[in-house]
């Protein structure tokens, strides 16, 4: 339960910095948009977001056209490393099996990029 509402709010806080930080709509427009999700391996829980200079949309599962999936094991761990989601975090989580990146590690960089400016 913790994890589909930190989710939740995360899509509200993109939205919310897209309406009001000039640079995150910067950054987003040079991008020219980036589809991600993050879902535990076995499905359970996953949210997508859809992100554009236009606008950014967020929805429950995992569409298979997305750019980038965060897979993580098991709830307590995407608990664990989205709450201090920095590079060491992937790492190690990568390093034990633990976290699988499903997609380009560029488009995860140009992700993280972003994410500072919540």
């Amino acid at each position: 339960m913790k994890l589909r509402l930190m989710l939740w709010l995360l899509g509200w806080m993109l939205k919310r910095a897209l309406r009001r930080k000039p640079r995150f709509r910067e950054l987003l427009t040079e991008l020219r948009g980036l589809d991600w999700g993050i879902a535990t391996e076995d499905l359970s829980i996953a949210r997508h977001f859809r992100m554009s200079s236009r606008g950014i949309h967020s929805g429950r599962g995992l569409p298979v056209d997305l750019d980038l999936e965060l897979r993580f094991e098991d709830e307590a761990t995407a608990l664990k490393v989205l709450k201090k989601p920095t590079q060491q975090a992937f790492l190690d989580g990568m390093m034990a099996g633990t976290v699988r990146l499903v997609g380009d590690s560029a488009d995860l960089a140009k992700l993280q990029g972003l994410l500072r400016h919540l």
